[in-house]
């Protein structure tokens, strides 16, 4: 049986797994940067004390790419030095220690999709942050799971699908990259792996995304179709934007390794638009 402590409760990894254990009627504990300092090596050895989990799944992390590059220090903190303060803390007390980290690993130039083999070279702050906290999580925790995924999307507003639906109120001529390319990865497809992924023992560094790859063009462009937004997209250049910080044109991973290892297929990108579609239009509904 599942007994799970899950930090950044609020984002919308966080909000996925609350959901989903409730749903399973696990036992679980979630908490937000108020209820749970992860840089407290006490208070999360405290946590862990008193909790008894069998897992830790950290989706707390600091995303904001471009204030990253302003704020190094906290990216850092909260990327790389909290995670080895979880990572400690689990290991010291058997607990399997699960993280989340990201295509902004990579620097964009491979003819191809990445796997778990290749070479990492980050491009900006957060990349760096990011690949530093695997490291650790993977160093300091021998039962690990260390994901990277890309372009996260779900309930909430921070994501690249709110912001399009933003927009699209705002002006109905869009213009979205077409030459910076990932994979788009619904949150509740990065949920249900995981927990497959648990049940089966895993440990290890594994791509955990959706099928295919898009770019923010194509993906914005079949988003507010399936959403019935009358919008024209129009494809541009990423430099017709001026951004301080530098991004991999070309990220898109491939999950063969975790498909394999499980014996699944991930649904496509597409397939998980159409599902956050139908999941906005409940919200709609209810309110």
């Amino acid at each position: 049986m599942i007994k799970a402590v899950i930090t950044g409760a609020n984002g919308q990894l966080g909000m996925a797994f609350r959901q989903e254990f409730a749903r399973r009627g696990a036992d679980f504990w979630a908490c937000d940067h108020l209820s749970c300092d992860i840089t407290n090596k006490e208070q999360i050895g405290q946590i862990l004390d008193s909790r008894k989990p069998s897992v830790l799944i950290n989706c707390a992390a600091y995303n904001l790419v471009d204030e990253a590059q302003n704020n190094r220090s906290t990216a850092f903190e909260v990327n790389a030095e909290a995670v080895k303060i979880l990572a400690q803390a689990c290991h010291a007390r058997g607990i399997k220690f699960i993280h989340y980290s990201t295509d902004y690993v990579f620097d964009g130039r491979k003819d191809g999709l990445y796997t778990e083999d290749d070479a990492v070279r980050p491009l900006n702050v957060y990349g760096l942050s990011k690949y530093e906290g695997e490291v650790l999580a993977r160093t300091m925790a021998v039962d690990h799971l260390v994901f990277r995924t890309s372009w996260v999307y779900g309930e909430g507003e921070h994501n690249f699908l709110h912001k399009v639906s933003e927009w699209a109120v705002k002006s109905k001529v869009l213009k979205i990259a077409a030459d910076e390319v990932s994979v788009p990865t619904y949150v509740d497809d990065i949920v249900l792996v995981t927990l497959k992924a648990m049940e089966n023992g895993l440990t290890g560094l594994y791509h955990l995304t959706s099928g295919g790859y898009a770019s923010r063009y194509e993906l914005a462009k079949y988003f507010l179709k399936a959403a019935g937004l009358e919008v024209l997209v129009i494809p541009v250049p990423i430099s017709q934007f001026q951004s301080k910080t530098v991004r991999p044109l070309f990220s898109a991973m491939s999950n063969q390794k975790i498909s394999g290892k499980l014996g699944i297929q991930i649904p496509c990108w597409q397939a998980g638009i159409e599902k956050y579609v139908s999941l906005k239009g409940r919200l709609r509904e209810e309110s």
